[in-house]
């Protein structure tokens, strides 16, 4: 499965929350309101989530393996960048 379309909407808040991000698989599925966050060291990407009636949240989708999980960091952050260059210059 290939990440075929990587669409990002900065937030500006002023916040740790920089934008969503939404993910297109193989022209033919899609995922919605993955989050762009600052951490104390880079950026990463979160899962989309739901709070569930304990007030916890839990993830709607994730990625099975930590090889799935970096490859869609890389292209979520690397748009990220792309964007916040093109509104910086």
């Amino acid at each position: 499965m290939e990440i075929t379309e990587v669409k990002i909407f900065p937030v500006d808040n002023g916040g740790r929350l920089k934008a969503y991000a939404t993910l297109v698989f193989d022209n033919s599925f899609i995922v919605r309101d993955l989050k762009v966050i600052e951490g104390d060291k880079a950026l990463f990407v979160s899962m989309p989530s739901r709070r569930r009636k304990d007030g916890t949240f839990r993830d709607i989708v994730h990625p099975l393996n930590s090889e799935t999980r970096s490859k869609l960091e890389e292209n979520v952050i690397k748009e990220y960048n792309k964007i916040q260059a093109m509104e910086n210059s």
